[in-house]
């Protein structure tokens, strides 16, 4: 990097907010470097080719694509979106289909409320009471002016005037599961539409605060795919002037007294510094780069409560198929029961990817499904040997290959498997915990977890990545990315306005 007289930031991590905290330091003055292990940046935020396709790992849909929001200001900042970003025109979040019955939560929340109604006209009151909510869910967003710890009375009152009906929202639907809440309806296709997008556990609000965000555009999907946007962080910090280092791990964070002088790369090599940023998963942070005693005790209380503090990942697969295939983006469906993992299911999603040209090659498109995967279905997958692993997946492409064709037969000719992936991929690739490509569910049981970005007994070292706050995603690890590069800030005494 050379001696240019400023301080030198040490970043562990090439995700999202790695590219974030190292955008943001530059930003701020000084010099940056990110070490990556692996050989393209975006951490989960990626996807990769398969005889000639693009396969998307990531998002379903970006919180904070909507204009004039504190994070769309956030994602402009870093390069990942512009004012010239074009979205996939979708009109709808999903559609749940039922014993030959389907409901659509579209865009249009008159044309969404109309449909449920007249699907279960005995449901008519929760359903008025849904949209009711969803309402004044589309009131919350995504604090990301500064961390909450550096709020003033001003922060908080201002919070209170944008947010007035959230409180209405916390109460109905703040403890109580998507499972409890789903058992408020009659319909069986409505109790499936409830639980269909997110994990069961989660908390009720978290569904349709989600469903909001889609509902007043602040959930677009760019076009383009996650790869291209972690790639667009990139090229804003290579301009900046930051040096990012692929294919090369770290081993630990060098300690002396009280102070992180540096990392000691995979290699043996050591590189000093004067602050040290990790921006990865919490769990090889405090079990491999430092000395356990140093993790938070909230990380350590929900690590030891897998039940009350759940993660989740999933076992998915990629298919091509005629591009002629048209569906509502995402569409669940009932299937023959099949286990995976340690558990059985009788519904899957088919989201299919030909509004984007990136996914559409030789005549056809992308389609893909992800079954989720939980902790004791990680368990199940790290005890097969490799041979077992190779033969369990190649089962369970046949038989979801086979559900797929029983409910859309007109894909039976054109359907060609391109690639699946499980849990065990998340671990390998980014050492994530149990395989989770988030951070740990928001449930009724647990507070969530916020992290205040600090380590104790540390002095410079500052905490970045989606595990600094449940439910983690890409808003919390853009967002941590620059938390880390203001409280570093506040220690120099400096402005945190960046």
């Amino acid at each position: 990097m050379g001696n240019t007289g400023k301080q030198k930031v040490v970043i562990v991590g090439g995700g999202i907010a790695g590219l974030s905290a190292g955008i943001y330091a530059l930003r701020s003055g000084f010099d940056a470097a990110i070490y990556e292990k692996n050989a393209i940046p975006g951490g989960e935020c990626i996807g990769w080719n398969r005889k000639g396709f693009h396969i998307d790992n990531c998002i379903h849909w970006l919180t904070g694509t909507k204009k004039g929001t504190e994070l769309y200001d956030v994602w402009k900042t870093v390069g990942a979106l512009s004012d010239e970003t074009e979205y996939a025109k979708i009109d709808s979040f999903y559609t749940s289909t039922y014993r030959g019955k389907s409901v659509t939560l579209w865009n249009d929340l008159k044309r969404t409320e109309e449909e449920l109604i007249q699907a279960s006209p005995e449901d008519e009151a929760e359903i008025r009471k849904f949209i009711q909510h969803v309402e004044y869910s589309k009131q919350c967003f995504f604090p990301i002016s500064k961390p909450m710890e550096m709020w003033g009375i001003k922060d908080y009152i201002s919070m209170g005037k944008n947010m007035m009906d959230m409180p209405k929202v916390m109460k109905e639907f703040g403890k109580i599961s998507l499972e409890e809440y789903s058992k408020r309806y009659k319909s069986p296709l409505l109790q499936k539409m409830i639980c269909d997008y997110l994990p069961k556990e989660y908390t009720a609000y978290s569904f349709l605060v989600s469903y909001a965000t889609v509902v007043i555009g602040n959930g677009n999907v760019p076009m383009g795919a996650s790869l291209q946007m972690s790639l667009r962080m990139e090229k804003r910090f290579k301009e900046l002037g930051g040096q990012i280092f692929y294919n090369t791990g770290v081993e630990k964070i060098v300690l002396e007294k009280k102070h992180a002088s540096g990392i000691t790369l995979e290699g043996g090599e050591f590189v000093p510094a004067d602050y040290v940023i990790p921006a990865i998963d919490s769990y090889p942070l405090f079990n491999k780069l430092l000395p356990q005693k140093y993790m938070p005790k909230e990380l350590r209380a929900a690590y030891s409560s897998p039940r009350k503090y759940p993660v989740t990942s999933g076992f998915q697969i990629a298919f091509a198929v005629d591009k002629s295939f048209v569906a509502n983006e995402t569409v669940f469906v009932d299937i023959d029961e099949l286990k995976i993992g340690n558990h059985t299911f009788d519904r899957m999603y088919i989201k299919y990817y030909g509004y984007d040209p990136l996914f559409v090659h030789d005549g056809k498109q992308v389609i893909q499904t992800c079954i989720t995967q939980t902790d004791s279905d990680f368990d199940y997958w790290k005890s097969l040997s490799k041979d077992e692993y190779k033969k369990v997946k190649e089962e369970l492409v046949l038989e979801i290959q086979k559900r797929i064709i029983s409910r859309f037969p007109e894909l039976e000719e054109s359907i060609e498997f391109l690639d699946c992936w499980t849990p065990l991929t998340y671990e390998r690739y980014c050492n994530a915990y149990h395989g989770s490509y988030m951070s740990f569910i928001t449930t009724p049981e647990a507070k969530q977890l916020r992290l205040k970005g600090r380590v104790k007994g540390i002095d410079n070292l500052y905490l970045a990545g989606q595990w600094t706050m449940s439910p983690g995603g890409l808003p919390v690890a853009v967002a941590s990315g620059k938390f880390a590069m203001q409280r570093l800030l506040k220690s120099q005494k400096r402005d945190i306005n960046i």
